[in-house]
């Protein structure tokens, strides 16, 4: 059985692809990971960092006006959303989340806490925090 919690501690940014591993190996089967922190945490550069593990090879930048990215990895899509700049839940309906959060496709869903009553019975939440300019503490739980 896999544990419920992972808590990483992130020196600097030469640390980030040892714990996207760590997070994909922690997550096992899961493809919904929820991404909560502050502005400037480090949400986006840890999903590059997570792309690139999936052998991701082209860039990775926010979705934040378009509010979802595709890119293709060795295992399929990888959808990664950023709901900062949604108004309002129906947004997210109108956009049909349900077939990318239930496709079995990787998801990186940054500003979950914009569609709260959306969101997916199964995921891992990954909480990041900075500690000081450089170094960031990630602790993703299963939910």
């Amino acid at each position: 059985m896999n544990p419920t919690s992972l808590t990483l501690h992130i020196a600097d940014l030469s640390d980030l692809p040892n714990a996207a591993d760590k997070l994909l190996e922690f997550a096992a089967d899961a493809r919904v990971f929820l991404f909560y922190g502050e502005m400037g945490a480090g949400k986006t550069t840890f999903t590059k960092a997570i792309c690139e593990r999936l052998s991701v090879t082209e860039p990775v930048s926010s979705p934040t006006f378009s509010i979802i990215n595709e890119y293709k990895g060795t295992t399929g899509s990888i959808f990664h959303f950023d709901f900062y700049r949604l108004k309002n839940q129906s947004e997210a309906l109108d956009m049909g989340y349900e077939e990318y959060f239930y496709s079995g496709n990787y998801c990186l869903i940054e500003w979950p806490e914009k569609i709260p009553d959306l969101l997916p019975e199964h995921y891992v939440k990954v909480s990041i925090r900075a500690l000081s300019p450089t170094s960031r503490e990630i602790i993703a739980e299963h939910i």
